[in-house]
């Protein structure tokens, strides 16, 4: 690989802009993460579109907040606008555990460093720099300012919230995925359009005066939703709101939103069409470095890009419409999926890097098994309004074979520098179970398993079922947990097969909404009586734009107003936890009181059974049943990880009688 210039990389100094021979800047990009110019990092992604356009472009990322403010003002004003993202994940996911406690490490870091990105940064950044330059347009982008669009719940201030664009200040906002409104926006201000005229655009929002009418367009149907004012008074209208936001977000023919906000209107234009696999691959085969800035050379691995240093991200989207993920909420529900020929190409790239020693950590994207999965009849998903392609069944328009992704596979292990190709991305098991992906070929399920399982994993494979309560799953879109039982079944039989030796690894989640402790008693037995003892689970993490957070705090489902309970005391979360550890002695008589009281010592006897009773009396017990009562499916890989480790019972059984 040739060795790399400072020029490689886009500007962040003065010394660097002059290098290039540079007087002016056109644009100039603000991020909460350090510089990392690889297609997996959005801050990146958007200065070499930007680039390709014929931009003169400059990023400067994590800017210093607490002195004299000068990162905000050393490179000067752009000629076009300021670019703002808070980075790859929401600050505040960044800066802070699920029990609000700052985090140690911040994964976009040099070193993992803590300290470098405010809390809210979209807005910080935003507000200093319209304070600094008022006359100069600042448009955001990126998850926080794309889920934070409209009036939303914020988890660590425990607040309703307005709108991002009226916190920030800025004067617009791209949200989802930023190559195709980009380009709208540089041609028309390209061609002189101011950028106050800029109303017309898909995916993007603004705020205008109160009294003035929406801008015209014959093309869109308009939608307005409760106001601001009336959300902060009335919860199960802000509930009520999240219903037309998910549908019209993930419609292809959408209509535009608008809502009144603090004496203002808030414009939501409709989204793009799915990326064409032209477009997409245009994107990817832009010509990163691959590789942090040289600034940090000295500074220490920054993780994240250590992570997928040695991955290659296939497609976008995500259809299954998770009530806890907001993968589709940004990226929308319709796949859209780099041709062989570009991930080969970067592959390629790959191999040739100096520290590669022959194994892809990840060949996958927001789901490891969506490849090249879309409608088989486009007019129907034309007028489709579901949130989820796979929920409460699989739709029988979509096409979900895994033939393209196993000759994908097939192809990059051919390259001589490959020596093993692993799927790191999370595999949705439920759509390799011919029971429940009904139009789907058995044979071509098997052959995808089988791929995985001989060729693309090492030691586990991660699967997310999430929960094992009916009620739970069907409010997480989740399938039956009776579909994990069937997928297990031919993980085992692949692995005799192969004498493979794998483990099966369950991620589950504790305090969503809907769930009670009982239900987390079941849960854990019904595992223990599987084999796994878990050892590392996540409770619910209320995020904005998603099902499940909407729940959390309104107590109402958007798409049906009734009621629902959510466990939101430190006690009831607490209690619930404890349940994934039933094997830790300082757990035991607490499980015993909890669960005598409910009246379930059926459970009892699996989870904490009398050490004069052989253990083989498990499967004698009598467990809430499983009930195949819906077919129901979602993303399962976006919930936080449940680390667990797979016990077969025998082994089990004599540990305990040693």
């Amino acid at each position: 690989m040739q060795i790399k210039k400072l020029t490689d990389w886009l500007p962040t100094t003065n010394k660097e802009v002059k290098l290039r021979g540079w007087d002016e800047l056109d644009v100039i990009l603000f991020s909460g993460d350090a510089y990392v110019d690889h297609p997996s990092f959005g801050p990146a992604v958007i200065g070499r579109i930007l680039e390709s356009y014929g931009l003169k472009v400059a990023i400067v990322p994590q800017p210093n907040v607490n002195d004299n403010l000068q990162d905000f003002e050393k490179l000067g004003t752009p000629r076009l606008f300021f670019g703002v993202t808070g980075g790859c994940m929401d600050p505040m996911v960044s800066n802070y555990t699920a029990t609000k406690k700052r985090r140690d490490k911040d994964a976009y870091t040099p070193n993992g460093d803590k300290g470098f990105r405010p809390d809210y940064a979209t807005s910080v950044y935003s507000k200093i720099l319209k304070d600094k330059f008022p006359n100069v347009p600042v448009l955001i982008g990126g998850i926080e300012a794309s889920l934070r669009r409209v009036t939303h719940y914020d988890y660590w201030s425990d607040t309703l919230m307005p709108t991002i664009l009226e916190t920030s200040k800025a004067d617009m906002l791209v949200y989802g995925m930023g190559e195709q409104p980009l380009r709208e926006i540089v041609e028309l201000l390209q061609k002189g359009v101011p950028f106050s005229s800029l109303t017309t655009i898909k995916q993007t929002a603004f705020l205008q005066a109160g009294d003035e009418p929406l801008p015209k367009n014959k093309n869109w149907e308009d939608v307005q939703i409760h106001s601001h004012e009336v959300c902060l008074n009335d919860k199960k209208k802000f509930a009520s709101n999240f219903k037309v936001i998910e549908q019209e977000s993930n419609k292809l023919n959408a209509n535009r939103i608008s809502q009144n906000v603090n004496g203002k209107t808030l414009v939501i234009n409709p989204p793009f069409p799915t990326m064409l696999e032209a477009e997409i691959d245009a994107s990817f085969d832009l010509p990163y470095t691959r590789l942090p800035h040289p600034k940090y050379n000295k500074r220490g691995p920054i993780p994240a890009f250590e992570m997928i240093k040695f991955s290659i991200n296939i497609h976008r989207g995500c259809f299954g419409g998770c009530s806890f993920c907001t993968i589709s909420a940004h990226q929308g529900k319709f796949i859209a999926s780099r041709s062989q020929e570009s991930v080969l190409k970067e592959v390629d790239k790959v191999a040739n890097m100096p520290d590669f020693k022959g194994y892809l950590s990840d060949i996958g994207g927001p789901s490891a098994n969506m490849y090249k999965m879309k409608g088989k009849i486009q007019s129907i998903c034309d007028k489709c309004v579901a949130p989820s392609c796979i929920s409460p069944v699989i739709c029988s328009n979509l096409d979900t074979s895994h033939k393209p992704l196993t000759e994908l596979y097939q192809a990059v292990d051919k390259h001589p520098k490959i020596k093993k190709s692993f799927i790191g991305s999370g595999i949705r098991h439920d759509m390799l179970v011919p029971e429940f992906n009904k139009n789907a070929d058995p044979k071509e399920l098997d052959d995808y398993t089988e791929e995985v399982m001989t060729k693309h994993i090492s030691g586990r494979l991660k699967v997310a079922p999430e929960h094992t309560s009916d009620p739970v799953l069907k409010l997480m879109r989740k399938p039956s947990f009776s579909y994990f039982h069937k997928f297990k079944e031919r993980f085992d039989k692949i692995n005799i097969k192969k004498d493979l030796k794998l483990q099966l690894i369950p991620y589950f989640i504790s305090n969503h909404p809907a769930c009670e402790v009982e239900d987390m008693a079941n849960l854990a037995a019904e595992t223990k009586d599987m084999g796994f003892q878990l050892e590392q689970v996540q409770g619910f993490t209320p995020t904005p734009m998603t099902v499940a957070t909407v729940i959390y705090y309104s107590g109402y489902h958007p798409y049906t107003l009734k009621p629902t309970k959510t466990p939101k005391s430190k006690k009831e979360k607490d209690d619930q936890h404890r349940f994934f550890f039933w094997y830790k002695q300082e757990n035991k008589d607490w499980i015993k009181k909890t669960l005598n009281k409910v009246g379930r010592t059926d459970l009892l006897d699996v989870l904490l059974p009398d050490n004069k009773k052989d253990n083989k009396s498990w499967k004698k017990v009598n467990l809430k049943p499983v009930k195949n009562t819906f077919d129901d499916a979602i993303p399962s890989e976006h919930s936080k990880p449940t680390h667990g480790s797979r016990r077969k019972k025998k082994q089990y059984s004599r540990k305990k009688r040693r």
